[in-house]
């Protein structure tokens, strides 16, 4: 099995920490290792063939100083893209690349910033489902649901559900609203969309080929070495390919449209930690239901629930409750916590004011 890992992202729900030269997938949010090394140190007792990260060209430098440690352990490979155009040609980049050096090769997609508590039980679903992909399946991870979540996509399975999976998808579900995710968990056949994949290489050429003929043409005109797993000379191939496609995600582009996509029903621990409001899903919480993060101290008077990234300095709370406050050198983040996702959207503004040297 490969892995392939989705490492290009800007983390825009997490600035000001998270900029695009240090997206939260390279960054220690947690504390320790990056997202980025926490996810390979993860993949690496399954032995994998070798390892894709696809990134971009702003973030391929700090990607590769950061896995080298790992090199001697497996096979790493850093594959740039010129500019993001969603998962599906990341995922067809990378497919196309492994099917020339192997064209039935297993494939797993992984995200690089998640983050998983039971990795064991994580690594026995990726085995399983590679058992299930060897057939032809198109197989993905459903997170089963512990909460009306509004911020995931959401997979409906057929209602009458046998032993552990895995089960024909019946529809993927775009976010919900609050009453929709509520309907959802009290169904019991939907699960969270986790955006993690496991297929063989040549079979989601195929489904591309199939459902996303333009990409699949781009795919087709790259000059990759047959039989062998070799990078060099592809980036300036890749850079033209990238100015005939457009951007388009695999779960729209492919997923929704294919037949033999199943599901495994899957937990052990999971938050794709989508903004600062998910950290308290990883990080225990204090007796007052309060996160504080690279603090030199803490002062709290009847304060509850906030979230605070301290820039090293003491933090004193006085009387507030579900507050969002992140402190850079540069800037500072006062939002509150119902709003968190709302964050992606000062880096929008930023963006339409010119400020290049706050993203």
């Amino acid at each position: 099995m490969y892995i392939v890992i989705l490492a290009g992202g800007s983390g825009t729900r997490f600035w000001p920490l998270s900029r695009g030269k240090s997206p939260k997938q390279l960054m220690s949010i947690l504390g320790g290792k990056s997202m980025l090394q926490r996810t390979v140190e993860r993949v690496l007792p399954l032995n994998p063939e070798g390892v894709l990260v696809v990134t971009n060209a702003v973030q391929a430098g700090e990607t590769a100083i950061q896995l080298e440690q790992y090199r001697n352990e497996v096979r790493i490979d850093i594959v740039e893209e010129p500019v993001g155009r969603n998962t599906a040609p990341a995922i067809g980049l990378a497919a196309a690349i492994i099917a020339n050096h192997d064209p039935d090769a297993l494939m797993a997609v992984l995200p690089a910033d998640h983050y998983i508590t039971d990795e064991e039980e994580f690594r026995r679903i990726l085995r399983t489902g590679g058992e299930q992909a060897r057939s032809g399946c198109l197989v993905t991870l459903g997170i089963v649901p512990t909460q009306p979540e509004t911020g995931y996509g959401y997979i409906e399975v057929a209602a009458e559900m046998n032993g552990s999976g895995p089960y024909p998808v019946r529809r993927f579900v775009e976010k919900p609203n609050r009453e929709k995710a509520l309907e959802f968990l009290d169904a019991g056949n939907f699960f969270w969309n986790s955006g993690m994949f496991i297929w063989r290489a040549d079979v989601i050429l195929d489904r591309i080929k199939e459902h996303m003929p333009v990409l699949a043409a781009a795919l087709a005109s790259l000059s990759i070495s047959v039989g062998k797993l070799e990078l060099s000379g592809l980036k300036p191939q890749v850079a033209e390919m990238y100015q005939a496609i457009t951007g388009e995600s695999i779960d729209y582009g492919v997923m929704e449209k294919a037949d033999n996509v199943v599901v495994i029903p899957s937990s052990f621990g999971w938050s794709d930690v989508g903004s600062w409001s998910a950290l308290p899903e990883v990080i225990e919480p204090d007796d007052a239901g309060n996160v504080m993060i690279n603090v030199n101290g803490q002062v709290n008077l009847d304060s509850r629930g906030c979230l605070v990234y301290g820039g090293g300095k003491l933090v004193a709370l006085v009387g507030v409750d579900d507050l969002i406050v992140v402190d850079t050198a540069d800037a500072v983040l006062l939002c509150s916590k119902d709003r968190a996702q709302d964050v992606k959207k000062v880096v929008e503004e930023l963006q339409r004011r010119g400020l290049p040297k706050y993203l």
